[in-house]
């Protein structure tokens, strides 16, 4: 007998919710917040603010890795959406398509020199799977090499590529023989896994985001290209939360000078609105398209409405005075931060960044958690590095305001100044 479900209530009171997240969705990861003294229900969303269902007001400097690098429910892209809608539903993956077809010639000619065809996806674990089958079709190679502590998602191969944390729960590690993980940064631990000429691809994100942004060295990427060309391995570019004109270009590796062979995105492609994700490749990494283009397949992959979503976000993202906001954002918050690091400099320590992808490290273990629960208290959403919890990701979005900056600026050296105290009291 099946019971009749009821008629949501989309912002059903936080206690049943949180009970409800327990019972039936993710026991553990409720809990965990709670423990971490973030105890949101997200309710209404708009520009770069969320609120608890309970009223609190929440600026977002996480912006769930990029997702929301235009704003929650960006009107421009709720517009285009509306709009697709009269025209367009998912589609269907197996026959050409105008949504697209446009969509995948805008990405071949917005991306590094080279790059052509795209294979679409319903997210970013799902496109990174994509990019190691390319690689290996390719190469007629299986090893790939990785970043140690890099990340870059929980599907099938894509976690294996990471973490331990997040693949060894599951048995999914990998064989040691395939899945090979080298220090970042380190040139000498890359040339030595790629001089056994087994290597069929080298992914890194070009920050890595959840290790808490490391910055490359100077050469290190373009480096990392040579040799993989000199030992006959691809490139792949993890753009998945640094693109976009995050780091003021539209993708990341472009400051680096690297052409990729093939380069994935995500995120922030979907405006926040409807799942897209996006693996473009050179013509030698799709080869495997003119012998059977059905051997990879995706329902949802390049859904036509979710295309019509990221034709407008690669449309908004490249405008000039997004690309200008973008770069007066990025130095306004880097003044305003290093004055705050002036006034508590045995606790804030350092700022990695490239445009508006930022890590804020903080001199103790576990500093980037106790910030991230007083910055909540104080009205800002910013998470701890997973890998590195010394290290808060501190992201905000591209069409952030003066007025904004400031704001999260006076909130941030409020929370960073409570957590300092609490720390040297001994308190946490």
């Amino acid at each position: 007998m099946y019971r009749k479900v009821e008629n949501m209530d989309y912002f059903a009171s936080k206690q049943e919710t949180l009970q409800k997240s327990i019972d039936w969705w993710n026991p553990g990861k409720t809990k965990q917040w709670q423990v971490d003294g973030v105890d949101v229900v997200i309710g209404k969303r708009e520009g770069y603010y969320f609120y608890d269902v309970d009223g609190k007001k929440l600026m977002n400097a996480h912006l769930n890795g990029g997702t929301y690098n235009l704003g929650h429910r960006n009107p421009e892209v709720i517009a285009a959406l509306v709009e697709g809608t009269n025209y367009f539903d998912i589609g269907n993956h197996h026959f050409p398509s105008t949504a697209r077809a446009q969509l995948a010639e805008a990405l071949a000619q917005c991306t590094p020199e080279g790059l052509k065809y795209t294979i679409f996806s319903s997210g970013g674990s799902e496109a990174i799977d994509v990019a190691l089958k390319c690689a290996r079709y390719a190469t007629k190679r299986k090893k790939t090499i990785s970043i140690k502590n890099g990340y870059h998602g929980h599907s099938g191969l894509a976690v294996s590529l990471g973490n331990e944390r997040y693949s060894k729960p599951f048995l999914s590690e990998g064989d040691p023989n395939e899945f090979v993980h080298v220090p970042f940064n380190d040139l000498d631990a890359m040339e030595r896994e790629l001089a056994k000429g087994d290597v069929a691809s080298v992914i890194i994100e070009t920050i890595p985001a959840t290790y808490g942004f490391p910055l490359p060295h100077a050469n290190y990427l373009t480096s990392v290209k040579t040799l993989c060309e000199r030992y006959g391995a691809l490139y792949i570019a993890d753009e998945v939360q640094t693109g976009l004109m995050r780091t003021g270009k539209l993708w990341g590796i472009e400051h680096y000078g690297v052409k990729p062979d093939i380069l994935v995105t995500a995120k922030g492609l979907s405006g926040g609105i409807y799942p897209i994700a996006a693996t473009v490749v050179n013509e030698r990494a799709g080869g495997w398209m003119q012998e059977d283009g059905l051997a990879h397949i995706s329902t949802f992959g390049g859904a036509e409405l979710g295309c019509v979503v990221a034709m407008k976000v690669l449309e908004i993202s490249q405008r000039p005075e997004v690309i200008k906001n973008v770069d007066y954002v990025a130095r306004y918050l880097r003044t305003g931060l290093e004055q705050i690091q002036q006034r508590y400099p045995d606790f804030f320590v350092g700022i990695r960044q490239l445009g508006v992808v930022m890590g804020l490290e903080f001199n103790h273990p576990d500093g980037a958690k106790h910030v991230m629960s007083s910055l909540y208290k104080h009205g800002v959403w910013a998470i701890y590095s997973m890998l590195d919890t010394r290290v808060l990701q501190f992201k905000p979005g591209l069409l952030c305001d003066k007025a904004y900056c400031d704001e999260l600026l006076e909130k941030c050296e409020a929370g960073i100044k409570e957590a300092a105290q609490l720390v040297k009291f001994g308190r946490y």
